[in-house]
């Protein structure tokens, strides 16, 4: 049975999903122009070898992050799914939560282009 703080809860889970990506693909921008200057530098060889394995790290992140949004997505979607079958489709927390879904969506749209 969905309920209006199970939505809320897939509702927020999703929005802390995409701030984490967001934030794991500044990370890698961040590491990058990091890794670019240590190597324009000639930085020593160990340094540069640490620092190419946390950009490395940095970059796994995002397809695990993708994965567990897409996921977070569907719970969500289902949620949505129950309460307009129990037509409890109306309020604030089911249109924040519907915004979330399209948000989420748009970001997929423009990963995938």
């Amino acid at each position: 049975m969905a309920t209006i703080r199970n939505l809320k809860i897939k509702t927020a889970a999703c929005k802390r999903i995409v701030k984490e990506l967001h934030s794991y693909e500044k990370e890698v921008e961040r590491e990058a122009a990091k890794t670019a200057d240590m190597k324009e530098k000639g930085a020593d060889p160990y340094d540069l070898k640490q620092q190419e394995n946390v950009l490395a790290e940095s970059r796994m992140m995002i397809p695990d992050c993708r994965k567990r949004l897409k996921s977070s997505l569907a719970d969500l979607k289902g949620i949505l799914a129950e309460l307009e079958e129990a037509n409890q489709k109306e309020g604030p927390e089911v249109t924040e939560a519907e915004s979330t879904v399209v948000d989420v969506e748009k970001l997929f749209e423009t990963a995938e282009s």
